[in-house]
């Protein structure tokens, strides 16, 4: 009896420690596995230069259950004359989807770095140790803590996919700041309605709610990237318009499979 009471105290306290920074899931369960093909504005004209795909499977990290995900983007030889990308980005997550760990490796241009983060939650507080590979080979290591939740680009999209949008006003902002490995932006999600949208590379469409990721850089605010999501229980993207430094580019829903709910957004 006494060995199930201190099992029961450490679950409730691994729960509570995590907690101020998870959200309860519904919208995606293990064994989800998503594929996108990306285009690419070139004068004029949007070439498909390459293709995404993104996992999530329960797994555990330090003995713990735990989400991992990852996404693999890859350019093709179209891209290539253009502009270099081969990223792979891993994150583990709570079940509850509160972060613990992220990983981007990638090649950006003639660039390759990578991106570290690990999270820990004492005392209600997000610590946060930071790593950075840079492109000479330098690695830049930080270590803050903040009252506030910090996120990745992996577990940010994970969060924002388990928001209420029945609840979200045309306009409504969403404060989520991001970290990478030697840096925490001042970020958020901007709703901005209803659309429907359909597929570039298929007859497929679907009824969505439409978000626009924001950066405030240098006293302006810049949108990042803008996500069209399923307008059901799933909130999958679909569409996402990726305004790059180097151009635009756009990726479009190819397939899924293992979504956890219905995909009743889907229209005839």
């Amino acid at each position: 009896m006494k060995r199930l009471i201190a099992i029961y105290i450490f679950c409730l306290t691994f729960t509570a420690a995590f907690g101020q920074c998870g959200i309860e899931n519904n919208a995606f369960k293990s064994g989800e596995f998503v594929n996108y093909d990306l285009y690419f504005n070139w004068r004029f004209v949007w070439l498909k230069v390459g293709t995404a795909s993104m996992s999530t499977v329960q797994s555990r990290y330090n003995g713990q259950p735990a989400f991992r995900s990852s996404l693999i983007t890859r350019g093709n030889s179209k891209l290539d004359n253009v502009f270099v990308m081969r990223d792979t980005l891993l994150s583990y997550t709570t079940l509850d989807v509160a972060p613990l760990y992220h990983r981007k490796g990638a090649r950006e241009g003639k660039r390759y770095y990578v991106d570290e983060l690990w999270y820990e939650y004492p005392n209600g507080n997000c610590h946060l140790k930071q790593h950075e590979i840079t492109n000479s080979g330098e690695h830049n290591w930080k270590e803050s803590e903040y009252k506030d939740c910090i996120y990745d680009m992996m577990s940010v999209y994970l969060r924002a996919r388990n928001f209420d949008a029945s609840k979200l006003k045309e306009g409504d902002k969403i404060p989520l700041p991001i970290a990478d490995g030697h840096k925490i932006a001042n970020t958020w999600l901007k709703y901005n309605g209803k659309a429907d949208v359909k597929m570039k590379n298929n007859d497929d469409k679907y009824r969505c709610l439409v978000f626009s990721f924001m950066e405030r850089e240098n006293g302006h605010n810049h949108e990042l990237i803008r996500f069209y999501i399923t307008d059901d229980s799933n909130h999958l993207p679909v569409r996402l318009d990726m305004f790059l430094s180097f151009g635009s580019a756009k990726a479009y829903l190819t397939t899924y499979k293992g979504l956890r709910n219905p995909m009743t957004s889907k229209l005839d």
